[in-house]
């Protein structure tokens, strides 16, 4: 079928492929640009990341945390502009949303609607700010995590309010909460930076995986090629790519290959036990890429980047002698997921004209 620019303009935008590429994608899956996108992903000629960039509202995320560190809360509230977003009046309605949302506990954006402001609906009271500062403002998400006896809970906000995150803490021993609020906190700040998707890798689906691993290997594959031209030390293709599937049987045919390399290598059978712990954790390191890019515990620490967050809560139990575990993680980044229209403001004005 003919493939018009619109379309290739259009699948360009989405996976900042090369022009050719996306002409190229579209021929071969008869214009479907979905099909198209995953086509330039398998091919390890995608970008696609960089669309997150792109993908834009405005407005700001809003973090409040207890004092006791029993509750956290978190919104996102759109404005259509970033001008709006640092009126003083949009300011004061995300702090007294905030307010709102902590005091009647409230976990969504659709019973907020329904709580009474200085006597009338939340509705109205938010209509007429909008009215007020004269665009249009959404309350789009909100979380609110509580803590139990035996958790904690704390947020953070990024300085320039586009990104937020709240993490819970489950312990033990009650002597130990506010050494675990404080140690909640620096993982909020490297989730913010870090941009993990989920908690854990058994919260991901072993299809999207699969998809995944194909994307990966094909940019990897991709990368090598730049490397090999620049006489640059090669990107390792993994067998694997996440935990999901390094099964009892996978380990334990690495530890035998490795034990069979010392072997050849000559390393005394007394020593081995020694070494293989720290070989193993290399093997997983090198066949868990997926986990490392979206899981909160499969990535390395920023504040020690020789431990994943998994090995960090390890080696924090033992510190404290308690048994900690993250079981609630929840990151807001400001406007995901929203497509923002692109105006093309000269043909609009002469449309008017």
């Amino acid at each position: 079928m003919e493939i018009n620019a619109q379309l290739v303009k259009k699948l360009r935008e989405m996976t900042d492929a090369g022009m050719m590429d996306c002409k190229k994608a579209l021929v071969e899956v008869a214009g479907d640009i979905e099909k198209a996108v995953e086509y330039l992903r398998e091919k390890g000629l995608s970008k696609a990341a960089k669309k997150a960039d792109r993908v834009a509202a405005e407005g700001v995320i809003s973090v409040k945390v207890a004092p006791d560190f029993k509750n956290a809360v978190m919104l996102e509230i759109n404005s259509e502009t970033d001008f709006v977003a640092k009126n003083e009046g949009f300011i004061a309605l995300v702090e007294k949303s905030t307010n709102l949302v902590e005091q009647n506990k409230i976990s969504n954006a659709e019973d907020l609607v329904k709580v009474s402001v200085d006597g009338s609906s939340f509705d109205d009271y938010l209509k007429g700010q909008i009215a007020k500062i004269g665009e249009n403002i959404v309350v789009r998400r909100i979380a609110n995590v509580s803590a139990d006896s035996q958790s904690v809970v704390n947020g953070y906000v990024h300085s320039n309010g586009r990104v937020g995150v709240i993490i819970k803490i489950a312990y033990k021993d009650a002597k130990n909460a506010p050494a675990l609020a404080e140690f909640a906190r620096n993982l909020c700040m490297h989730a913010a930076a870090m941009k993990p998707q989920y908690l854990s890798y058994k919260q991901i689906d072993s299809e999207f995986i699969a998809k995944e691993k194909i994307a990966l290997i094909a940019e990897l594959e991709k990368e090598n090629e730049e490397l090999k031209r620049l006489g640059k030390p090669l990107h390792k293709i993994p067998s694997y790519v996440s935990q999901i599937e390094l099964t009892e049987a996978v380990l334990k045919k690495a530890e035998e290959d490795l034990r069979a390399e010392l072997k050849a290598q000559g390393k005394p059978e007394a020593i081995w036990d020694k070494i293989l712990p720290g070989q193993m954790e290399r093997f997983i390191a090198d066949n868990t890429l997926i986990d490392q890019r979206m899981t909160l515990l499969g990535q390395f620490y920023v504040m020690d980047d020789k431990k994943t967050i998994a090995q960090v809560l390890e080696a924090k139990s033992k510190e404290l002698n308690d048994s900690i575990e993250i079981t609630e993680y929840v990151r807001f980044e400001l406007g995901e997921g929203i497509e923002k229209e692109v105006v093309d403001f000269a043909a609009e004005v002469k449309a008017q004209l």
